[in-house]
Formats: C-alpha cells, sequence, structure tokens
C-alpha cells in the first residue's frame, strides 16, 4: 500500500544531548583522556542495553535512573566512580548546556518529505516539554500532528498511543511509516497498528544483535530516499 504517512520518535531520532561531551570534561576533571567517539559508542551500548532490559526508564525523570545508567556507562568504559558524587557533578555540568537539540539535517529532511506531500507527526513518549521543545526549535510547523505520550496517558509500546495517532490524522496503518531508535518501544508498538518501521542504530547492528529487523538505518537522513524505494518497506 503506497505510503502517505510518516511518523517520527522524538529523542535520538529528531533531538540529541550533548551528553557525551560533559562526560569527557567530567573525566577530564579527574584526570583521564577518552576518545568522543569511545564515549559516544559507550553511551550507545547502555541505552540499548536499558530499552532492551529495562523498557521505559529511559523516559522517566533523570533523576530516577542516573547514577544506576552512570554505572553500567562507566563499566563499559572501564571505569569506577562514586555515583552519586558523580551523578550530582555532572549533572551541574549540564546545567548550562541546552539538553535538547534538533540534529543538524532534520530540516532539511523535514522539508523535503513535506515536498513529496508527505504527512507528517510525532509519536513519543516524553513529558509535557515536548510542544516547548518543538516550537523553540521552530519544528512544529512542519507536523501535521503530534501525540505525546503525558498527554495522552499512554506510552509505546501501548498499541492505544498509535491508535490515538491514526485516528487523529485519519490515515490506517498500512499507509504509515514510524521512524525510531527503540526497537521495544518503536518497532514492536508501530506493527500492532500495522504500520512499518525504519529502526535507527548509528552504529550499524552494534548493541542490537539480538534483534533481526532488516530495516535499520543510520539517521532520518536515508528517509526520503527510502520512501521511494517502496519495496524495501513492504
Amino acid at each position: 500500500m503506497e505510503k502517505k504517512f510518516v511518523w517520527f520518535d522524538l529523542g535520538y531520532t529528531l533531538f540529541y544531548q550533548q551528553r557525551e561531551a560533559v562526560y569527557q570534561q567530567f573525566l577530564a576533571e579527574n584526570g583521564i583522556y577518552i576518545s568522543l567517539e569511545k564515549i559516544e559508542r559507550a553511551y550507545h551500548l547502555t541505552d540499548k542495553y536499558f530499552m532492551r532490559e529495562y523498557p521505559s526508564v529511559l523516559g522517566k525523570d533523570v533523576q530516577t535512573f542516573y547514577p544506576w545508567y552512570l554505572g553500567v556507562l562507566n563499566f563499559k568504559l572501564g571505569l569506577h566512580f562514586h555515583l552519586s558524587r558523580q551523578s550530582e557533578r555532572m549533572l551541574e555540568m549540564k546545567k548550562p548546556i541546552e539538553q535538547w537539540r534538533p540534529f543538524a539535517f532534520v530540516n532539511s529532511v523535514l522539508t523535503k518529505l513535506k515536498r513529496h506531500s508527505y504527512g507528517l507527526g510525532v509519536i513519543s513518549n516524553w513529558d509535557h516539554s515536548a510542544r516547548e521543545l518543538l516550537e523553540r526549535h521552530h519544528l512544529t510547523a512542519y507536523f501535521d500532528h503530534i501525540i505525546i505520550s503525558s498527554e495522552v496517558g499512554v506510552e509505546k509500546p501501548d498499541a492505544a498511543i498509535f491508535e490515538i495517532a491514526l485516528k487523529d490524522a485519519g490515515v490506517s496503518g498500512e499507509e504509515c511509516i514510524y521512524v525510531g531508535d527503540n526497537y521495544y518501544d518503536d518497532v514492536v508498538g508501530s506493527s500492532k497498528v500495522g504500520m512499518k518501521a525504519l529502526l535507527i542504530n548509528r552504529f550499524n547492528q552494534e548493541g542490537i544483535e539480538e534483534i533481526r529487523y532488516p530495516h535499520t538505518i543510520r539517521s532520518i537522513e536515508e528517509v526520503p530516499d527510502l520512501l521511494n524505494k517502496m519495496d524495501l518497506l513492504l
């Protein structure tokens, strides 16, 4: 069936944080140097570990999981710190830095999809800051429908949040593509309503070795070209 609508996740799909630079700065304060590339990989692997083993945790308030997360991250880099002190210091270091910002290619990708007459939407597990974030970065106007878990009272991977989105947009799941970075929330969840999904994984199959999923991309930059090759998404 012809695809008419593209839905996006927010975190690490449209937006990212400068967390790796903060972590590298923390290490420097402790006399340790590790390259940003190595730190990025460790964050990636830690994210995927939490997505697989502890569903929904990363969508909660950072205070509920941050020392735990840092412990796993440190372990992947062969490091050990007093976690409560590390957590406090890194949260302090983050304050002057804007937490979430759009990837550099977001505007151009969304513009290209609009130019080809695709409907665009957001389905995200996020708190009430989501709309303000989109507005601050001048992205709201791109989207025909924005569905946020904190507003509708249900989270991915529950089929209900996707059903709300489909009803609002007046389309069927078979007419949609969903794009996100969490296999368990995004691919599994969207499949419950008949959507096909593109799974973002920056480091190819690294961190998702347990998954046998053919539609994996490195970023949303690949989406417009893939939509022109519809046989890949059938």
